[in-house]
C-alpha cells in the first residue's frame, strides 16, 4: 500500500535517515534554530510513518477478521467489522487531505499577519476577532503561536498583528486564510444599533529555514528604532527597542515590538522580512503572481475571500470554495477546518485542469 505523494513511504524512511545522521553529527546544536528545525521534520515524518504502520494494521484486521467470519459463518462480528470500515474510512479521508498538502513550503511552519481595513475602532476590533478565532484554532490543532508583533487599536481592536506559527504543516494548512475576511454585523460601538459592514486582511508566509540563501544587503535596508507603546499611549518600556526596517528595492516593510530586547525585536523582524522575500523570489521563478500576492488587493467591498454574516441571519461563507457554516459561534471559536480542507480540494482541483 503506497498512498505517494507526502505519504510515499520509502521517501519518507529516506529522508528519517538523512536527519538522522545529521542528527549525529558532533556540530549538530552548533545552530540551535536550524537543529529545533531538523527535529521537527523528524517528528513530522515520524507521524506519517506511524499514521501509515495503523492503517495498514487496521486493514489487516479486518481482511483476517472477514475471512474469519465467512469460514465460521459467523455474522456477530459484522457490527466489528462495520465499526472497523467506517474507522479505517475516517483515517483514509485524513491521509488524503494531508496528502493534499504536498507543495514545496506546505510542511514549513508559517508567518502570519492581520491588517484590519479602514474603517477604525470596528475594522480594528474585527482584526482581533479574526486573530482570537486563529488562536482557538492553534490550540485545536496542537500548534505552537507566538505573537511577534502585536499594535493595539487606541480604543479597542488591533491594528496589526504579527504571529509565527510552528507545527506540521503549518502554512499547508493556513495558506487558505491569505486574503480579505469581511465581517456584517449590529455594531456594538454604535448608540444607534445600526449594521455594520468591516474588513480586514490576512497574509500568511512560509517561514524560511536556515539552510534557504535570501541574500539581504545591509546597505538596502533603513533600519529606524522607537518607543513601543501600548493602547491609550502607555508606554511597554521605556526604551526605543521597538524596530522598524524597509526594505529599499522591494518597498518591504515589517517591524516588531513585543520584546523588550531591540536585539531580539530586530532579529524578529529580519526573520519576516527574509519570509516575503523568498515568497517574492518565488514569484519572479514562477514568472506569475502566487496565491498569496494575488490576494493583497484593497481591503474592501467585492474583495473579500470569505464573509462571515452575524445580522440578519448567521451565516460563514468562503467565496472560492462556496463553503458555508451557520454556526457561526462555532466558527469564531476556531472550527475552520472544513474551509481549509475545502479549499485545498478547491486548488487541487485547479491545478489538474
Amino acid at each position: 500500500m503506497n498512498f505517494g505523494g507526502s505519504f510515499d513511504v520509502e521517501s519518507k524512511q529516506r529522508q528519517l535517515e538523512e536527519y538522522q545522521e545529521k542528527i549525529a553529527a558532533s556540530d549538530f546544536w552548533n545552530d540551535r534554530e536550524r537543529a529545533q528545525n531538523i527535529l521537527q521534520q523528524v517528528s513530522s515524518i515520524e507521524t506519517d510513518l506511524k499514521q501509515y504502520q495503523s492503517i495498514q494494521t487496521l486493514f489487516s484486521d479486518i481482511k483476517e477478521l472477514i475471512e474469519l467470519a465467512i469460514d465460521e459463518n459467523d455474522e456477530s462480528v459484522l457490527a466489528d467489522i462495520q465499526s472497523m470500515i467506517r474507522e479505517l474510512n475516517d483515517n483514509l479521508d485524513k491521509i488524503e487531505f494531508q496528502n493534499m498538502l504536498s507543495d514545496e513550503d506546505d510542511s514549513k511552519n508559517a508567518i502570519m499577519t492581520i491588517h484590519p481595513g479602514a474603517g477604525g475602532t470596528e475594522s480594528q476590533d474585527w482584526a482581533e476577532m479574526l486573530l482570537r478565532m486563529y488562536t482557538r484554532w492553534f490550540e485545536r490543532s496542537g500548534m505552537d503561536a507566538e505573537i511577534i508583533n502585536l499594535i493595539k487599536g487606541d480604543e479597542a481592536g488591533i491594528k496589526e498583528v504579527t504571529i509565527e506559527i510552528k507545527g506540521p504543516y503549518a502554512y499547508g494548512y493556513l495558506k487558505s486564510e491569505a486574503g480579505i475576511h469581511r465581517l456584517v454585523r449590529i455594531s456594538p460601538f454604535d448608540s444607534n444599533r445600526r449594521r455594520h459592514t468591516s474588513f480586514a486582511s490576512v497574509f500568511v508566509y512560509p517561514e524560511v529555514e536556515e539552510d534557504v540563501e535570501i541574500e539581504i544587503n545591509t546597505e538596502d535596508l533603513r533600519i529606524d528604532t522607537y518607543r513601543a507603546s501600548g493602547a491609550g499611549g502607555q508606554h511597554v518600556n521605556k526604551t526605543d527597542s521597538a524596530i522598524r526596517i524597509t526594505h529599499i528595492p522591494t518597498g518591504i516593510v515589517v517591524q516588531c515590538q513585543n520584546e523588550r530586547s531591540q536585539y531580539k525585536n530586530k532579529s524578529s523582524a529580519l526573520k519576516i522580512l527574509k519570509a516575503r522575500l523568498y515568497q517574492l523570489r518565488k514569484e519572479e521563478q514562477k514568472k506569475e503572481q502566487s496565491e498569496i500576492e494575488k490576494n493583497k488587493k484593497d481591503i474592501s467591498w467585492g474583495n473579500q475571500i470569505r464573509s462571515y454574516v452575524f445580522q440578519p441571519y448567521t451565516m460563514v461563507k468562503d467565496h472560492r470554495t462556496k463553503c458555508e457554516n451557520t454556526n457561526i459561534q462555532a466558527v469564531m471559536d476556531g472550527d475552520i477546518d472544513e474551509f481549509l480542507r475545502q479549499y485545498l480540494i478547491y486548488t487541487t482541483k485547479m491545478r489538474r485542469k
